[in-house]
């Protein structure tokens, strides 16, 4: 599958290094052809594109800061049809939430993007940990919300190819809850010490 990634920060690194080992085409979609993440990329075999050549992929995912949303949207054009990964936490300069519980950044992103398949996943968790999944001892979960069924599909294939449970938490509604337990794993990582090595999972009982 052809994946272009928006942003080639921690959480942008980490998931085109994962899929590029399950046998994705990774590239790169960026503001500027160099620069410190650009060249990190470049020089690891990723292709480093435009950000108006976003749209060429199967699946786009976005992976920028949070003020960086509308620019990074905007420059990459229509994504009429495609799937988009939403990945981006509204995230202040002071680490709390700027949008909650009536609105989300993943129904901001799909106002900018009309007609595309917006799906919000893979922002629930570090970036250490998107492309490690399979070095716990149980499979970290990775939550995912979308209105359209056939791209959270492929979505959920992606997640589980990283070693992530795919669960559906319905619709791109459901971002609002999403986006505070993102929330809450960075409070539990940097404000209750537990560091960046943990992960939410679903646990079961038998009956």
């Amino acid at each position: 599958m052809d994946i272009t990634i928006i942003g080639a920060g921690n959480v942008g690194q980490a998931l085109g290094a994962g899929w590029r080992k399950c046998g994705h085409d990774v590239v790169y979609a960026l503001r500027a052809a160099s620069g410190k993440n650009a060249d990190t990329v470049a020089a690891q075999g990723f292709r480093v594109v435009s950000l108006k050549e976003a749209a060429d992929a199967d699946v786009v995912v976005l992976a920028v800061p949070w003020p960086a949303v509308a620019e990074a949207l905007q420059a990459a054009g229509s994504l009429a049809g495609k799937i988009v990964i939403d990945a981006t936490n509204p995230l202040t300069r002071e680490l709390e939430l700027a949008l909650g519980f009536n609105d989300s950044a993943g129904e901001t992103v799909a106002r900018l993007t009309p007609a595309a398949r917006v799906v919000k996943a893979f922002n629930t968790t570090g970036a250490g940990n998107m492309a490690t999944a399979h070095a716990f001892a149980a499979k970290p979960m990775m939550p995912l919300a979308g209105d359209d069924a056939e791209a959270k599909t492929v979505v959920a294939k992606l997640a589980e190819e990283l070693g992530f449970e795919a669960i559906d938490a319905g619709r791109l509604t459901a971002a609002r809850l999403l986006e505070p337990l993102a929330m809450f794993w960075i409070k539990l990582a940097y404000a209750q010490n537990f560091g960046r090595n943990f992960a939410f999972s679903v646990i079961r009982r038998e009956r």
